[in-house]
């Protein structure tokens, strides 16, 4: 005979629940596991003359729950292959075998690779007397969640909630602060105990945030969260996000937004951009926190526009993107291995090549030069320009040969002006001169963008201080004299440098 192990569920617990079928395989069964004797209708089969070994002892032996559960499966496997079919094994298991049992999940994994005969029946799980004793029909939309692995991301407002694995004052803490990220503190949510239990039987009714603070908490523990229709409880949601912008283009929608095209609002997206850059410079997180969000719609409102053609939907944007780094992070999401920042970009790059490979490009025909964006400042270009022309040996050895190159640039455009060239050619060698000065920053590495802002930054304070003393004098920029703005700039400098001392 093969090797056979059969699982049976003890149900809720609720001895008179149990079924005949199981209630004969536990009697007549030669050998009984059971995960663990915490269960009220233990002591029932004990009382009829089943004798049981208890797995209880593995949880002291290790740390986490996946280590004790991978003991346990290991262990009957191990039995099983023993008895090689001569007697039947049975492993009961609290509630349903195949509802929230990572054991059975194991075994139903790990059996047919020895050539194990898993047999499963039934039992009442818990749901069954949480849908009576909660009172609520799961056809109007029901998810259960283990609260060992919540995350508010797996949490929809508008389905019946049921929380199971609550073993603990901790598990309720941690519950409670991932459903905090989702539900108002005062939120009424439900915690049954020993549901179905004659005696035992427990169902309180608590404000979210009293989750953690009330005692009984045990191996027949749950969380109830009823379902609700509020919209305000999804605000949190891109889903939510994504159905508002729907709204704003349809046709009962906002008539501003409807008329609206990619190049209408294309300088939107720039300018958004910018002003979560301000926000950056500035160290603002709570206006950073609004123009990120400013930002964000312009990204929705363009992928909008593309899923009322039919092209894409900004959820096909999300799994582009989340293929795209988990394809060029082989050394995160792979086997590959990175130290350091420089070999994580090299990933980075042969990844790229990878990708224009399956598309059916060659990287060696590429330009050296491909993908700088045709639109960038042109500061900024420069800059990603010449990075791209040094990778492939286009560069000087050192920063003086930069230098010299500035020096040069600087003659040209003086001889230009001097010479009363033209000012198209002028413009052209200033272009030369702002493109050299790029390089400098490369070598001293240093975000010429980043540079220049920070100068930026720096006039308008020391400008804004001209004008405050100024103005302290009676007077204003446009009735003073240069001296006198000169004066008051070197003490804005002396002012600034006292500072930063």
């Amino acid at each position: 005979m093969s090797a056979a192990i059969t699982v049976v569920g003890l149900g809720s617990g609720n001895p008179d629940r149990l079924t005949l079928g199981i209630m004969n395989t536990l009697q007549r069964a030669a050998k009984v596991y059971v995960r663990t004797l915490s269960h009220p209708v233990v002591a029932t089969l004990q009382e009829l003359g089943v004798t049981m070994e208890s797995f209880d002892p593995v949880y002291e032996r290790y740390d986490t729950f996946p280590e004790v559960y991978d003991h346990i499966a290991s262990a009957l496997i191990q039995a099983a292959l023993a008895e090689r079919g001569d007697i039947e094994i049975v492993y009961a298991v609290p509630g349903h075998p195949m509802v929230a049992e990572a054991t059975v999940k194991l075994l139903r994994e790990r059996c047919p690779e020895q050539d194990i005969k898993l047999n499963v029946l039934g039992g009442e799980s818990f749901l069954d007397e949480a849908f009576v004793r909660l009172g609520f029909d799961p056809i109007e939309g029901f998810q259960l969640l283990d609260a060992a692995d919540l995350r508010s991301s797996l949490i929809q407002p508008q389905l019946h909630t049921l929380i199971g694995q609550v073993y603990d004052m901790f598990t309720a803490s941690e519950v409670k602060l991932a459903l905090m990220e989702v539900y108002p503190d005062e939120y009424e949510v439900i915690v049954g105990h020993a549901l179905g239990v004659e005696g035992e039987e427990s169902i309180v009714r608590i404000p979210l945030y009293e989750l953690d603070r009330i005692e009984g908490y045990g191996n027949l523990s749950l969380v109830y969260v009823p379902r609700s229709d509020d919209d305000q409880l999804r605000h949190r949601s891109f889903a939510r996000l994504h159905e508002i912008v729907g709204i704003l283009r349809s046709p009962e929608g906002c008539p501003w937004d409807r008329e609206q095209t990619h190049e209408s609002i294309r300088k939107n997206l720039i300018e958004e951009t910018y002003e979560v850059l301000e926000t950056i410079d500035e160290d603002d997180p709570e206006h950073m926190q609004e123009e990120l969000g400013d930002l964000l719609l312009q990204i929705m409102l363009h992928s909008q526009m593309e899923e009322e053609l039919g092209t894409f939907t900004v959820y096909d944007v999300i799994q582009g993107l989340n293929d795209k780094l988990i394809f060029r992070h082989p050394h995160v999401f792979g086997k590959n291995s990175a130290e350091d920042a420089e070999t994580a970009l090299q990933h980075w790059e042969q990844m790229k090549a990878e990708e224009k490979r399956r598309k059916g490009l060659d990287p060696e025909e590429a330009s050296a030069l491909d993908g700088v964006p045709r639109d960038l400042p042109a500061l900024m270009k420069a800059y990603k320009l010449q990075k791209k022309a040094a990778k492939v040996g286009f560069d000087w050895d050192d920063i003086n040969g930069v230098f010299e190159k500035i020096e040069e640039e600087l003659r040209e455009l003086r001889e230009a002006v001097a010479e009363g060239k033209a000012l198209d050619e002028q413009a052209l060698e200033l272009g030369d001169l702002l493109f050299a000065v790029s390089n400098a920053a490369r070598f001293i590495k240093a975000d010429p963008e980043e540079a220049l802002s920070r100068t930026n930054r720096k006039f308008v304070t020391r400008f804004r201080y001209i004008e405050e003393q100024l103005r302290a004098q009676g007077k204003t920029v446009h009735d003073s004299s240069l001296e006198e703005m000169e004066a008051l700039w070197q003490s804005a400098k002396l002012s600034s440098k006292s500072r930063e001392e």
